[in-house]
């Protein structure tokens, strides 16, 4: 019986570096929440570990040995001997190496699909363990839940209820690799700056959109800098949606090159879409909601 998830998009609303430790690992304080646009994955479950992977941004999935899908379920097979396993069917939708976690969403999916076909709960040590092992962005994309990631991705908070904001997400068509934004960052180990608790205690009252937005206005993505000093292209990009009507916030996601606008209805975010696939037609743009 064939097993259908959807890895949806990662969003960081906020991200703010607070410091690198002594074991070269960046410390994170960051709003994450998922966009609904989403890559598909079933599993087929059978004896054999296996993938095949279709659809628009197949490419950029890169080849089978790096699949982080695969990865996921090598990890947790490690953790569970005589895990059923079988063949996963990837439909590739949203740029890799995007900052919207695109690879660590398809592993969490992965790993929910197992769980499913093994009868194992999310909550599973081993479960969360295959998550931390596969990828710093996996353990918070497992559920799928708006939270705070914080630490090098392995520290959650609970889920967070967040309003649906209408959005528009837009990459440039560049490629920005995590390792080389935060090489570009060059943060020496040292102190760690504290989380800011007050941000998180105010987003957790927000209910309504405007409200939410008005909130995330008064957060960062330290990574930003960076990104734009190494591709350029995506401070054009910020400026572009930014400049659009009715656009209340615009931020780079993550390590880039996507970057999202945020409207108060979906109406203005049809607007936003149509005037800049008329500025920028090979731009990868995409109406949504963020939640």
């Amino acid at each position: 019986m064939r097993l259908n998830e959807l890895a949806r998009a990662k969003v960081n609303l906020t991200l703010a570096v607070l410091g690198r430790r002594a074991d070269g690992y960046h410390v994170l304080d960051s709003l994450v929440a998922f966009a609904d646009i989403a890559d598909s994955l079933s599993l087929e479950p059978g004896p054999e570990l296996t993938i095949e992977v279709s659809g628009p941004r197949a490419e950029g999935a890169g080849p089978d040995e790096d699949n982080l899908v695969l990865k996921a379920a090598r990890a947790l097979a490690a953790r569970l001997p005589g895990l059923a396993l079988g063949h996963f069917h990837l439909m590739k939708t949203l740029p890799a190496a995007a900052g919207i976690g695109g690879g660590s969403s398809d592993a969490a999916a992965a790993l929910r699909l197992l769980a499913r076909a093994n009868k194992l709960a999310l909550t599973h040590d081993a479960v969360l363990e295959a998550a931390r092992a596969t990828g710093s962005d996996v353990p918070v994309c497992l559920e799928g839940r708006g939270r705070w990631m914080r630490g090098a991705g392995e520290a959650l908070s609970e889920p967070v209820a967040l309003p649906v904001l209408p959005a528009l997400l837009v990459n440039p068509g560049v490629a920005t690799p995590t390792a080389d934004v935060f090489r570009a960052l060059a943060l020496q180990p040292g102190a760690v700056a504290p989380h800011d608790a007050m941000l998180a205690r105010q987003i957790g009252l927000a209910s309504k959109p405007s409200a939410l937005i008005d909130l995330i206005a008064g957060g960062h993505n330290d990574l930003e800098s960076p990104a734009i000093a190494l591709r350029p292209v995506i401070g054009e990009a910020l400026d572009a949606v930014r400049g659009q009507s009715c656009c209340r916030l615009a931020r780079m996601s993550g390590s880039g090159a996507t970057v999202f606008g945020l409207f108060e209805t979906p109406e203005a975010v049809q607007v936003a879409a149509q005037a800049l696939r008329q500025f920028k037609p090979a731009w990868w743009i995409v109406e949504t909601s963020i939640g």
